[in-house]
């Protein structure tokens, strides 16, 4: 299946940075601008083509751990636990996680050392020299934007950004990523930083080129986005990577073709993807939820609509994710319908010969191509997914 993932990955940092947001109060946009910046140097270097797309995918997802630690680590008692170790265990989930991922090039340990400082006193004690370089251009860019991004970027905030990076040459900061930074950002480049005209400058470096992905990196694929999902509440646990897995099966006991099985499991894995937008005191909250709190709940599917509609050929997959609260007579369980589109149960993908209108609200259906199915109801399924696993 050909698939935008460049796309992909930008909007999973989007729903890093919610997360980043809420727990560690990072600046909005915090992974897109390390990436921008990141690329802008890393041009002053010579980089480019793949190795460039590369850089970028890594500096999009250089905490893509967060969610992770805070379950496995930041929730236990780890009030003794150095601060450096804390840091090197973010980063060794992350690399680890980012293993999974399509890259055109190697990036081993990139994300693994991308806190390491240049005199060796970062969480694994190596100096510049042992560090990739693209671990040295996110670790410049990620510390000049948590120290500065939530405060503007002014004619005064640079020059305290140009003095911090003199400041902390060869202890911080290697001179190879200073120089390229300071060459990549005078003055007026780095005011645009803080203008939304970042974002399209950064595509405009780095064209988001399809990759033909088999099925089983789009499982990768999927795991990773799940993880992140299901990771930011131990309530949510394995549930969006179950869903994926039902929708897959379900899909093939209905007789889709197999590329369709593949957007359906995509789907699957990030209909929850919205969640990472809502706070973790309702999604932990082991009573009743308030009717204020409910509204806020059923917020996540249009997050998960706006999240994934950033991404090039995307919106058959992006509305089969979104939707998954519509109900068969055509209400709504959330107020994902942005355009005033309702989808129902596996009637998800727009087929013009079979699109009808229900009201004011445009229902289309996908046609099964086994409707003998379609009336077996769950019992039918639960035996052919019980024989499948036999």
């Amino acid at each position: 299946m050909l698939l935008d993932v460049l796309g992909l990955l930008s909007a999973c940092s989007y729903a890093l940075d919610c997360v980043e947001a809420e727990l560690v109060h990072v600046s909005d946009k915090h992974a897109k601008r390390v990436a921008y910046m990141s690329v802008c140097m890393a041009e002053q270097l010579g980089i480019s083509g793949e190795s460039l797309q590369d850089l970028a995918a890594c500096a999009l997802l250089h905490d893509n751990a967060l969610t992770q630690y805070i379950q496995e680590e930041l929730h236990k008692d780890v009030a003794n636990v150095p601060q450096a170790s804390q840091v090197g265990i973010h980063c060794t989930l992350g690399e680890k996680n980012i293993q999974r991922l399509p890259f055109h090039t190697d990036v081993k340990n990139v994300i693994l050392y991308h806190h390491e400082n240049a005199n060796g006193s970062g969480p694994f004690g190596k100096t510049w020299e042992e560090v990739p370089l693209f671990s040295r251009i996110i670790h410049l860019s990620d510390l000049l934007d948590r120290a500065y991004g939530a405060k503007g970027f002014t004619e005064d905030i640079f020059n305290k950004a140009c003095g911090y990076l003199h400041k902390n040459e060869g202890t911080v900061v290697d001179k190879e990523c200073v120089d390229a930074f300071l060459q990549a950002f005078p003055l007026p480049h780095f005011l645009t930083l803080g203008e939304d005209s970042f974002e399209k400058n950064l595509w405009e470096k780095i064209p988001r080129i399809k990759q033909e992905l088999r099925f089983a990196q789009i499982e990768e694929l999927a795991s990773f986005f799940a993880q992140i999902v299901d990771y930011k509440s131990p309530f949510t646990s394995t549930h969006s990577i179950g869903v994926a897995e039902d929708a897959k099966r379900l899909s093939r006991y209905m007789g889709f073709d197999e590329e369709t099985v593949q957007k359906m499991y995509l789907a699957g894995a990030l209909h929850d993807i919205g969640k990472v937008a809502v706070g973790n005191e309702i999604l932990e909250k082991p009573g009743r939820l308030t009717e204020d709190e409910f509204a806020v709940m059923k917020h996540h599917a249009a997050y998960t609509y706006y999240i994934l509609s950033d991404i090039d050929d995307f919106d058959e997959i992006r509305d089969w994710a979104a939707f998954h609260h519509e109900r068969l007579d055509g209400t709504s369980g959330s107020d994902s319908d942005h355009e005033r589109r309702t989808v129902t149960g596996w009637q998800w993908k727009r087929q013009p010969q079979a699109g009808h209108r229900q009201g004011d609200r445009r229902v289309q259906k996908i046609q099964s191509p086994h409707p003998q199915r379609s009336g077996a109801g769950l019992s039918g399924f639960h035996q052919a997914v019980g024989a499948e696993n036999r």
